[in-house]
């Protein structure tokens, strides 16, 4: 895989509550636009990737890690990575990146991480990690149920693939494929992040996003894009000019 000059592999990394497949609709642009392979894995908790025994956005890049392994050993020796992330995962990517990792990462985009965390914030995480497993007696009430809790109510219908896969059924009763106790990964400590990475980072939000700020953002000293229009799911809303933000490594 790769030749003298190397391939950029693309790395979707998705937000807290939902899983790998919200990059399903990005399916036809990457055919058309992206020449290297693209790979879109379920965080640890979230869809098929097992539970984590304590959340922490270092635990949950280690997954990622592990997964990668056939993969990144199949990397040619000038191939390399471009990581997307949105929201937890944009956190994770950063993460990623770290230089102590040494995995061939080109590039970082970060989609709508929400930067400034308020004690009611951490509370409310807190409380929706210590919450048993809910569990439905229909698909239809599991599907609204992921649907917000993903943050990707009217975005897609519920009998969508997406939904699906953010469903499990178990004898005869329905509940979402996360473990709650993900909520409970806490703030993250973005200057510290960025510190730990040499490589370029984008941060990125939706113009409408109210989990962060372009002023958050641009505190922290790496350059900032805002999507016009957007809001906290741009990936979902305008996969086209997401992919945009990309340019520059297609």
């Amino acid at each position: 895989m790769g030749d003298e000059t190397g391939t950029r592999h693309l790395l979707l990394l998705h937000g807290m509550g939902a899983t790998g497949e919200v990059w399903l609709p990005w399916a036809p642009l990457l055919e058309r636009h992206w020449a290297g392979r693209w790979l879109a894995p379920d965080l640890a908790g979230h869809g098929w990737s097992p539970p984590l025994p304590g959340y922490s956005f270092d635990a949950l890049a280690r997954r990622v890690v592990e997964g990668l392994g056939p993969v990144t050993e199949r990397l040619g020796p000038h191939d390399r990575l471009v990581l997307l992330g949105h929201s937890l995962g944009g956190v994770v990517a950063l993460a990623l990146a770290a230089r102590s990792r040494r995995l061939p990462v080109d590039a970082v985009v970060g989609l709508g991480i929400k930067a400034v965390w308020s004690p009611a914030d951490l509370e409310k995480a807190q409380e929706l990690a210590a919450r048993p497993v809910t569990w439905f007696a229909t698909r239809d009430e599991a599907a609204r149920r992921y649907l917000r809790v993903s943050g990707l109510a009217g975005l897609f219908a519920p009998d969508h693939p997406v939904v699906e896969a953010g469903l499990r059924r178990e004898d005869g009763r329905w509940r979402l494929a996360m473990d709650p106790a993900a909520f409970a990964v806490g703030e993250p400590r973005l200057p510290a992040l960025l510190a730990a990475t040499d490589v370029p980072v984008l941060l990125a939000r939706g113009e409408q996003d109210p989990m962060v700020t372009d002023a958050q953002l641009k505190e922290l000293g790496v350059p900032v894009a805002t999507l016009p229009g957007l809001g906290h799911n741009a990936h979902v809303e305008d996969p086209a000019a997401v992919l945009a933000l990309l340019d520059a490594y297609l």
